[in-house]
């Protein structure tokens, strides 16, 4: 698909463009209204096959919980290991900009058969929970305050950390606007053991001395938005002599990792972005 139509769509929903504004260009850079039709559906996420892990799996239980500590209503879903021998390490599973939706409930389930108690902490929860109409959890998500974000992923790093069934280590696997949030919670949470961050934004530089978690940032190589902030990211955690690895990959899309969009998925990159966070994960919280 053409770059141009890409970078546009990613505008769309991370810029603030208006539906409308966003249709007539696509139309534009597709050639005429039935074109753009044609096209939305490959940019757009088909939770169809949001099921790598089915909820039925007979290797997990899953079920949602509340969150204490956080905001009033914090919800998370939570998934493990049925019948797992001894303490396993958790995880919280923070979604994009869309919310808790079907596939970041199954990349929660994928984290739970890699030997983690998973919890796919919805943040739009508070709110009344993540809708099924993606341009509405985009707003849902504008109106969150920072504060709140970060309240609530410590609570969840809480809730985690004091869990019978885990051995009282936390991580943190982010995606897009969720790399972002896992950024921040590692500078505002000492006790996050480990922070996966996929093309999420960067924390700013004087605040990386303040991050105890090992850290690993898994990046788009043509995701321009993102990537300016790498370098100064890069540099203030070589200075403060953190633990951290940063993987770019070339060639690939903002988004790589989401195997519901047939337009940015790229399995080659996403395969091995996910090898190197279990691998990751599983020492750090060992």
């Amino acid at each position: 698909m053409d770059q141009r139509i890409i970078d546009l769509y990613d505008d769309f929903t991370h810029g603030g463009m208006s539906r409308r504004s966003f249709l007539d260009k696509l139309a534009a850079l597709a050639g005429s209204a039935a074109g753009a039709t044609a096209i939305l559906p490959i940019l757009q996420n088909n939770y169809a096959h949001a099921q790598t892990v089915p909820e039925t799996d007979p290797r997990i239980t899953a079920e949602t919980v509340d969150i204490p500590g956080g905001q009033p209503g914090l919800k998370g879903y939570l998934v493990k290991p049925k019948d797992a021998a001894g303490k396993l390490p958790t995880v919280i599973v923070i979604h994009e900009n869309r919310g808790l939706n079907p596939h970041i409930k199954d990349v929660t389930r994928r984290m739970a058969t890699e030997g983690f108690v998973a919890l796919g902490l919805d943040y739009l929860s508070p709110m009344g929970g993540t809708p099924a109409d993606e341009d509405k959890g985009r707003e849902m998500i504008g109106q969150l305050k920072q504060p709140d974000v970060i309240a609530n992923g410590k609570a969840a790093v809480a809730h985690l950390k004091g869990r019978p069934d885990g051995n009282g280590k936390v991580g943190a696997i982010g995606f897009c606007w969720g790399g972002g949030a896992v950024n921040n919670l590692a500078v505002n949470e000492p006790n996050l053991g480990a922070g996966v961050a996929y093309y999420g934004g960067q924390p700013k530089a004087e605040d990386v001395p303040k991050i105890e978690a090992a850290m690993m940032m898994h990046y788009g190589g043509l995701d321009e938005r993102i990537n300016a902030g790498i370098p100064a990211y890069e540099a203030a955690l070589k200075q403060a002599g953190k633990t951290y690895e940063i993987h770019v990959y070339e060639g690939v899309n903002h988004a790589f990792n989401n195997d519901t969009n047939a337009a940015r998925y790229d399995k080659t990159a996403a395969d091995q972005a996910w090898q190197r966070t279990v691998g990751f994960l599983k020492k750090n919280l060992a």
